[in-house]
């Protein structure tokens, strides 16, 4: 047996010590709309579902992007009659999964990190195989479940240089965690050299499950809906943007207005309870302004429509031939430009992209998307784009093909974990 080591038995007596405090800590995240305050008890394990009968696996995203990446996977459990519960952190994960998620699985909020909620998540949910996505690494989950002979799988692995560097300044704990896993499938060669170094046991290349993701959805009669009330106006989309860059989209939309008045500009921020922010910035300069969140529709009037709800971006995709993809003029690391270059938009994009490094390579090999450093040429591409619709069309059909390319993580990750849903299925463990 391997002998705990000193940090992670600090480790734990912290979170255990911390814990009379956790129900303090998530009241006032609740204030702050960081957690639901109906649902404050899955945070400290109490289930607020049944456990349904017979096998069950247990899938963990952090947030909205790595909850994505698994809806493929928790679909193929799903249609295989997989029951499935999904955690996440996140109330806007949370929120996205409750539209999108299949028949015969169920969300519940993560628990924190303590042993006691811990173990109260475990023992009622008694999950047959648990598979976590990317990074996430919470070493009391994770040892406990280990513990309780629950195979784990770290899917969509990814370790980037920056934290391979802190891990490998906790050596003895990277090891203690990593060896915990089963099993480890990585997005790409670097990631799993940084994951075998770390001491992972059993480490495969499976790609980047973002690549087979499907796009969010959206009703016909929505879409019909929305493109009635913009008429032929030019219209695009500035999706998951941050502070900072909507003053830069609403300087484009400014300079762009003196050749085409009737323009729109639609802002989806990436977080949505900074609508009014947005709305206030575009007050500033002159410009008209409404919000989705207070239940108003674009009209002739409306210069710049704040989108600023959760769960439809699956329309304004749709409804956007150009989209300029956030966090990536301001030092964030850019936001996945998948799915709108599924649904056929143009994509635009800064120059702050490595979160996203590999996709973004694609498109700028296939000439599939455009970077711009700042409002002007935001504006002068925009300008282009919307004047010459031959290209526009050439540019979205090369990023289409582009993101279509990388896909096949899916059926390589079903593959390598079919021997445990196997084996779980006749009732053994691997």
């Amino acid at each position: 047996m391997t002998v705990e080591p000193l940090s992670y038995r600090f480790y734990r007596a912290l979170t255990d010590g911390a814990r009379p405090l956790a129900h303090m800590m998530l009241l006032e995240r609740s204030r702050r709309n960081k957690e639901d305050r109906t649902r404050l008890g899955e945070r400290r394990g109490e289930a607020t579902r049944s456990r349904p009968a017979g096998p069950l696996v247990w899938v963990h995203g952090a947030s909205v992007g790595e909850s994505l990446s698994l809806l493929p996977i928790i679909e193929a459990l799903a249609a295989e009659d997989y029951s499935v519960v999904v955690t996440s952190g996140t109330v806007t994960s949370a929120q996205v999964l409750a539209r999108r998620l299949p028949e015969g699985s169920t969300h519940q909020y993560m628990p924190l990190d303590v042993s006691r909620y811990v173990d109260r998540f475990l023992d009622h949910w008694r999950p047959d195989l648990a598979i976590f996505a990317e990074s996430e690494i919470w070493p009391n989950m994770l040892c406990q479940a280990h513990q309780r002979g629950i195979p784990l799988v770290l899917v969509n692995a990814r370790m980037s240089a920056r934290s391979f560097r802190r891990w490998s300044q906790m050596r003895s704990l990277a090891t203690y965690l990593f060896t915990r896993f089963d099993l480890c499938l990585a997005q790409s060669q670097a990631d799993a050299e940084r994951l075998v170094r770390l001491g992972a046991p059993r480490v495969t290349v499976t790609g980047n499950l973002k690549f087979d993701s499907v796009p969010p959805p959206a009703s016909a009669v929505a879409v019909a809906g929305m493109n009635d009330l913009i008429g032929g106006r030019p219209v695009w989309l500035a999706a998951s943007t941050h502070a900072g860059e909507e003053l830069l989209v609403i300087e484009a939309h400014r300079r762009l207005a003196q050749r085409y008045p009737d323009l729109l500009t639609i802002i989806a921020p990436r977080h949505p309870e900074r609508g009014r922010e947005i709305y206030s910035a575009s007050a500033r300069q002159g410009l008209r302004a409404s919000q989705r969140a207070l239940g108003l529709q674009p009209d002739t009037a409306t210069d710049i429509y704040i989108a600023d709800t959760i769960g439809e971006m699956g329309l304004f995709y749709r409804i956007a031939p150009i989209v300029f993809l956030g966090g990536s003029l301001v030092p964030h690391g850019g936001q996945n430009p998948i799915e709108p270059a599924k649904l056929g938009a143009v994509l635009i994009h800064g120059p702050h992209i490595h979160n996203f490094d590999e996709v973004y390579a694609a498109l700028e090999h296939a000439g599939g998307a455009y970077q711009v450093n700042g409002a002007d040429e935001l504006a002068a591409t925009l300008d282009h784009l919307i004047d010459d619709q031959i290209t526009r069309e050439d540019v979205a059909q090369r990023g289409t093909k582009a993101v279509m390319s990388l896909g096949g993580a899916l059926r390589k990750t079903m593959m390598e974990i079919a021997p445990y849903l196997l084996k779980m299925h006749l009732g053994n463990r691997p």
